[in-house]
């Protein structure tokens, strides 16, 4: 989306500053990166329809919070020194995000809130701000507030920002009461009300009783080593009714993180459906309720060393807490020293600087997309298969594709679906680790889940024998992989059809079989075996052409979206399995199925006119 110049908003009731924020960013009138835009719509998608999950906006409560910031709470450093703490419109879609929307019990929506944006955009005052609206507005008997960060003295940075707005307000210094000394406090008390807002160390809850949490405030989470602090800290959730995490970052570089899990499962909530992280289009399935997600990014193309338009998009409060001119120097910076550029695009411009370019795009899928029944179409056609087989942890999934007829430039335009396996036994496990959902797709009809910890190859080889029943099997495409395992069941029902090894990777080719040196004589062309770089360019052709079809099932859509490529030095490239963000297994058996399909078809002599769509 193209940066346009950002505006102010126009004035309103405070009771609708959050409505207010989302539709100016929906109208472009403030810049915005697309997981912003996309919480954006999803709030005003809620406020259209949300009553029929039991949600609805309290604009009242929103409007207390917006009190507590504004009339309680003084900032404490630098220009802001001694000044209101007015929240800006960002802030204030967030802090009324999260106090205003309310279950059908009265209790927020809310429990969780991922915030990621740019260095210096005021992430930790707001934090401070919200633990102590929680320790004493939130109406909570002893609630127990916590500042939560990889360190103890990190913890202690945000809780020493509130300490300071605390000393600069007159009605909260005369009610709370601080431990320890000048400028080494550990503990903000509440006694009216038993409450503390304390920052948390390693040890937290080891020893004694466990900590009770009303509010956890989790500092620079790109910096936690694993979720054990966490999760220690939400556990004790169980004994509050309206628990709150908070958690605030910078981008990190590890895709193997708690940030960059928390980071995909944000963006994932924004957009409403999974394959959100490689493309961000707004579906608004709803994926957590009670997750709230403000991620700030760049879009697709955006160049944030030569086009200062994007620089907003990242960094929302530009202007106000940190300045153009600082950023206009801190790029110069990173042109100046490559070795900086990495940091400074991570830190000041949330980009995730090991993240990989998804293969393909929710736009360049839509289209192909049809609800069809294979059976009643293609009964008795001629029909090409991949297989791509897995042992205990993936899942298994054959892809079929038959010709429908040709375009009107004689290319031939294909129909292809997909049936996909998964253990039973461990589908919750691997549901929580893959943050995919395997159990609604097996109670759709989307995935097979049986019992065992591994996938029997012998459903496999019995839903090959009933398609053999059903149309004409001409190939079955495989990929070595676990397929001696998979022959001992094909012989043991005594299945016959034929199959032909299709390599993965990028440097091997399959031997032609005689049907392919007999086609490719009738073409003119030299015979070639099947490979994957050949398979992929196929798809792709008949993606990008309109000439093919695909049977709507979530497996696969997940799989063709989290695919990311490597490719060599010629141009080849293929499908990554280790480098792609989820399971791409149907993804690989519909390559190999259009790469068999391709590979015995001869010119038509006659022009087919049909539509693939």
């Amino acid at each position: 989306m193209p940066a346009t110049k950002k505006k102010t908003l126009p004035t309103s009731s405070s009771a609708d500053r959050t409505k207010a924020y989302a539709l100016a960013v929906v109208a472009g009138e403030i810049v915005a990166g697309p997981h912003v835009r996309n919480a954006c719509r999803r709030h005003l998608q809620d406020l259209e329809n949300g009553h029929k999950r039991g949600l609805r906006f309290d604009h009242e409560a929103a409007e207390y919070a917006f009190r507590f910031f504004e009339g309680m709470l003084m900032l404490s450093e630098g220009q802001f020194e001694g000044t209101p703490f007015r929240l800006h419109s960002s802030q204030a879609f967030i802090i009324g995000s999260l106090f205003g929307w309310k279950r059908a019990d009265g209790t927020r929506r809310f429990r969780r809130a991922f915030i990621e944006q740019g260095k210096g955009n005021g992430k930790s005052p707001m934090a401070g701000g919200i633990g102590l609206y929680g320790l004493t507005a939130d109406r909570e008997a002893g609630a127990q507030v916590y500042a939560a960060a990889a360190k103890k003295e990190q913890a202690g940075i945000l809780f020493a920002d509130a300490v300071k707005m605390v000393k600069a307000s007159k009605k909260l210094k005369q009610r709370l009461e601080f431990s320890g000394g000048e400028g080494r406090e550990y503990n903000i008390a509440f006694h009216p009300n038993g409450s503390f807002f304390r920052p948390v160390s390693r040890d937290t809850g080891k020893t004694g009783s466990g900590p009770r949490p009303h509010f956890v405030l989790a500092d620079e989470v790109h910096e936690l080593p694993d979720r054990k602090s966490i999760e220690m800290l939400e556990r004790g959730f169980k004994f509050r009714r309206q628990p709150l995490l908070f958690m605030i970052t910078n981008s990190g570089s590890d895709r193997n993180s708690v940030c960059w899990e928390e980071h995909e499962h944000a963006v994932k909530v924004a957009a409403g459906h999974t394959e959100a992280v490689n493309d961000p289009t707004y579906v608004g399935e709803v994926i957590d309720d009670t997750t709230f997600s403000f991620v700030c990014a760049l879009d697709q193309g955006d160049d944030p060393l030569r086009d200062p338009s994007c620089w907003p998009k990242a960094n929302p409060l530009l202007g106000v807490t940190i300045t153009e001119q600082y950023l206009a120097d801190v790029v110069a910076q990173a042109k100046a020293i490559p070795g900086q550029l990495n940091g400074i695009l991570r830190l000041h411009f949330c980009v995730w600087t090991d993240a990989e370019t998804a293969w393909m795009t929710r736009a360049t899928l839509e289209p192909a997309l049809a609800d069809f029944e294979p059976e009643q179409l293609h009964a008795g056609a001629k029909v090409f298969m991949g297989l791509d087989l897995s042992q205990n942890r993936d899942i298994t999934a054959k892809a079929s594709v038959v010709q429908t007829g040709v375009n009107k430039d004689n290319k031939p335009l294909f129909d292809a679906w997909i049936e996909a396996w998964t253990p039973g036994d461990t589908i919750q496990a691997r549901e929580l680790r893959d943050k995919i959902p395997y159990t609604v797709w097996k109670q759709q009809g989307h995935i097979h889940a049986p019992q065992g910890e591994n996938v029997s190859f012998r459903h496999v080889a019995q839903s090959l024998a009933d398609d053999a029943t059903r149309y004409s099997v001409q190939m079955v495409a495989y990929d070595r992989y676990a397929f001696k395992r998979f022959e001992e069941d094909v012989k043991d029902i005594g299945l016959a059809l034929e199959f032909v090894e299709h390599p993965q990777g990028g440097t091997k080719k399959g031997q032609p079989t005689d049907a392919m040196k007999e086609a490719a004589e009738k073409r003119k062309e030299k015979a070639e075996g099947l490979w994957m770089p050949g398979s992929l360019r196929l798809l792709e052709d008949a993606l990008l052409e309109g000439r093919i079809r695909l049977r709507r099932n979530p497996v696969l859509v997940s799989a063709m979206m989290s695919a990311v490529t490597e490719e060599d030095k010629w141009g080849n490239h293929w499908l990554a399995k280790t480098r792609s963000i989820n399971k791409i297994d149907a993804a690989v058996a519909l390559c190999m199925a259009i790469g068999a399909a391709v590979a015995t078809a001869v010119p038509k002599k006659k022009l087919v006119l049909a539509v693939a769509g």
